[in-house]
């Protein structure tokens, strides 16, 4: 379990550098110049990420469990993640609709993402994963919002084509994840049975 916490105080803290610290990204770029910031940044965030996925394998070996759901959440989980993967598509494609009302898409997706696998993942290692990054999302697509309203920032789109692709993509990404994909990446299954 440590290899876990220590691998989400890594990632989610670098993540939340403009969060907790709002002048350290710019005083690092003043110091290593916006592409070396990007790869100090791009370093730490790969090391923290391999420090979770060990640290989770490791913790659901002999998990402590905390709570069990019933079944039918699995399919509440379910519906929720095909919105969670076309906000992802959206906030990793700009130009749709999605992105110009929704701002950061990305973030609402970690949000659905997080929020919908605590309802049915009940070990003390899921709740530090999806629970730490439930808490870090929050905020963050709170700041970032207000901070869009403040400086009066729209993103633009790039008419019904791209909210098409992005649409398509996310329904792809889940219809891959549904089909085999969780299972194979993850070892388990999204759905009972």
């Amino acid at each position: 379990m440590a290899l876990l916490v220590l691998g989400l105080v890594i990632f989610l803290g670098i993540h939340a550098t403009n969060l907790l610290a709002p002048g350290a990204r710019a005083a690092a770029v003043a110091r290593l110049g916006e592409g070396g910031w990007k790869g100090v940044f791009s370093l730490v965030s790969l090391a923290g990420f391999a420090l979770i996925c060990v640290g989770y394998g490791e913790a659901r070996v002999a998990p402590v469990v905390l709570w069990t759901a019933p079944g039918w959440l699995y399919w509440v989980t379910a519906a929720l993640m095909l919105p969670a993967m076309i906000l992802l598509v959206a906030g990793n494609l700009p130009g749709s609709r999605i992105k110009q009302r929704v701002g950061h898409p990305m973030l609402l997706s970690v949000k659905v993402w997080a929020a919908a696998h605590l309802l049915v993942n009940g070990g003390l290692h899921d709740l530090l994963l999806f629970g730490g990054f439930l808490i870090w999302a929050v905020p963050d697509f709170i700041r970032l919002r207000r901070r869009d309203r403040a400086n009066g920032t729209v993103y633009a789109t790039r008419g019904p084509a791209r909210d098409a692709l992005v649409l398509g993509l996310g329904v792809l990404a889940y219809a891959l994840l549904l089909g085999g994909l969780h299972l194979w990446l993850l070892g388990v299954r999204p759905l009972p049975g």
